[in-house]
């Protein structure tokens, strides 16, 4: 017999482990604590949130350049507060022109494979230079310099890196260019050991020189041409020749004619706030999807994280993992019916699918929506047993200035999986294992495709009142975290650290994003801080239960600041289960 789990009462957030760091001026929270001072440092020398944006996101690339590569991705998401504009730009690179749709069917089993093949254009130097061409006031080379120092002279070696590294020995043996930066002297760094990537250093510093020489011309000029360093100079010219010679299909027309998308966000109104997110180019819909099936659910009165919340909040998440395994896709080349998943009338179809006495055991079927066009065919994944693997993670920042502009940012692109170009300390994007061999899938192969990015950035705005931006690192457990945290503070009225601090439960019952699509159906990780009770009562209702230790990594690193317009006073949040920190006042 079933307990009737919806009459248990409610379990909220007692204490935090961090104060809600709070100020009037300007605030940045970065997956670093390092990121997050050179963020406050650009700041403070009188730039705007987009500059210290930036300055974080770049030296996120150093300071976790095991989960977070500077040729890799940057998907962004901007509020400009003069405009009361929201915008974004994707951050993601295509698939060189060389790939052929059926390339890793004929030639890798339907798989593809770590190493230069799943190599996609680097986007996220563009992303930077876009954002600040556009909506910055400063040079590449002032708010690179942080990263330029971090990179040259070093850093303490942080506990969650060293473990990736060690974790990862194998795959950086596998090319000796890896090894030499990530295994000096032979061997993993251990933590508080200084950690120095030269050839990352020169890197950047070319690009900086390149500006510096061309911006007698202007500002734009001079980003311009640190732009071309990376795209068309010197280190365009070593990652060519590197997949030249190893079986690469990158050319150098794929790297010179790249420019980031600036497109519209998608957005979802959600107990009077409206959340943005990135396009279905990333899985960013899913959050604003799954609160529209929540819409209208008396979640407060189910009970923070009981068993009745957390068995909703996963059956409603299953439908939008659902819909976006047989949906999501690069627009320019798959018809997505965003507006039709988004629509009041298709939530609430999708509402009824959750059961309240018991949870489906494979994903649900996808939403019926008609489409013609090639890429949106059913599919049907193939159930695999064990654990989640750890995802190939990522990074996030967010930044509200003194103007009241936000900046919401999630680098990312691990270096385990893909070789360093000799000379140059990058690993140029591996996102190329987000897309699907099959070329059936929304997010197959092809020639200037996108594959469909995990990252998503996020932003929330009640009109007049707040302005909030939010993400996490996590692979697919992205979108849980956040809108956990997101309900936290909306549904509960925590405060962001609280938000942020409180246990976290994440479902697999849908494929992976990452290659080899792994898919653990009924699987639900619970953190080991919910009651026993909680996973008992949810294993009751079909729950595949497994739990996760206390304050895990892979719970993802939520950051969050809630400017409150009404009262001047910034609030922000930053997860301890990472090295996650805020600076500001």
């Amino acid at each position: 017999m079933t307990t009737d789990i919806y009459s248990r009462p409610a379990e909220g957030a007692t204490g935090t482990h961090r104060p809600a760091l709070q100020g009037t001026r300007h605030m940045v929270v970065a997956g670093h604590y390092l990121a997050a001072h050179a963020g406050f440092t650009i700041l403070e020398a009188g730039g705007n949130a987009v500059d210290a944006g930036v300055a974080a996101g770049i030296a996120l690339g150093v300071l976790q350049s095991d989960l977070v590569n500077i040729a890799g991705v940057a998907p962004i998401v901007v509020y400009l507060a003069a405009r009361d504009e929201v915008v974004t730009i994707s951050g993601l690179g295509t698939w060189p022109r060389a790939v052929t749709p059926d390339l890793f069917q004929r030639m890798h089993g339907g798989h593809i494979p770590a190493g230069v093949l799943r190599t996609v254009v680097p986007a996220a130097p563009d992303a930077w230079i876009t954002a600040l061409a556009r909506y910055g006031t400063m040079s590449f080379g002032e708010v690179a310099a942080a990263a330029i120092r971090f990179a040259g002279d070093g850093f303490p070696m942080h506990r969650l890196m060293s473990d990736i590294i060690k974790t990862h020995v194998a795959d950086y043996r596998r090319w000796p260019s890896s090894a030499a930066v990530y295994l000096p002297g032979g061997r993993p760094p251990d933590p508080g050991e200084i950690f120095v990537q030269s050839d990352l250093a020169r890197s950047l510093r070319y690009m900086a020189d390149q500006e510096r020489a061309a911006a007698t011309k202007g500002r734009l000029e001079g980003l311009e041409a640190a732009r071309a360093a990376f795209y068309r100079g010197d280190i365009a010219a070593a990652i060519i020749k590197y997949h030249r010679e190893n079986g690469g299909l990158l050319s150098a027309a794929d790297l010179a004619e790249y420019r980031s998308g600036i497109e519209p966000p998608v957005r979802y109104r959600f107990a009077g706030v409206d959340v943005y997110a990135c396009g279905p180019w990333c899985q960013g819909p899913v959050l604003p999807q799954t609160l529209s099936i929540l819409d209208g659910i008396d979640l407060k009165g189910l009970g923070h994280n009981a068993p009745a919340y957390i068995h909703t909040l996963t059956e409603a998440l299953k439908l939008a993992f659902a819909d976006r395994e047989r949906y999501y896709g690069d627009p320019r080349f798959v018809d997505v019916p965003i507006d039709r998943l988004l629509s009041a009338e298709y939530a609430a179809a999708r509402r009824v699918m959750v059961r309240r006495d018991r949870a489906w055991s494979e994903m649900p079927p996808a939403g019926e929506v008609a489409t013609t066009v090639a890429g949106a065919a059913p599919y049907r994944p193939t159930a695999a047993v064990g654990t989640p693997h750890s995802p190939l993670d990522t990074s996030y920042v967010c930044v509200v200035d003194r103007h009241g502009n936000a900046f919401s940012a999630t680098p990312s692109d691990s270096s385990y999986d893909m070789p360093v170009v000799p000379g140059t300390g990058l690993c140029p994007s591996s996102r190329g294992s987000q897309s699907w061999a099959d070329p059936k899938h929304a997010s197959s192969v092809a020639p200037g495709k996108r594959p469909r990015l995990t990252p998503n950035p996020a932003l929330a705005i009640a009109k007049g009142k707040t302005v909030m931006p939010f993400g996490t690192p996590g692979g697919d457990v992205q979108s849980q975290a956040m809108l956990q945290a997101f309900l936290n503070l909306i549904v509960f009225g925590m405060d962001p650290q609280a938000a942020i601090e409180a246990p976290r439960f994440a479902t697999y019952s849908f494929p992976d994003s990452f290659e080899p699509h792994g898919y653990l159906p009924s699987r639900l990780n619970l953190e080991g801080r919910l009651p026993r009770e909680t996973g008992a009562a949810l294993s009751a209702l079909g729950h595949d239960i497994a739990w996760w230790p206390d304050w895990i990594w892979k719970a993802g690193a939520m950051c969050m600041i809630r400017a409150d317009k009404t009262t001047g006073v910034l609030t922000a949040g930053a997860d301890p289960r990472r090295n996650s920190y805020a600076v500001g006042w």
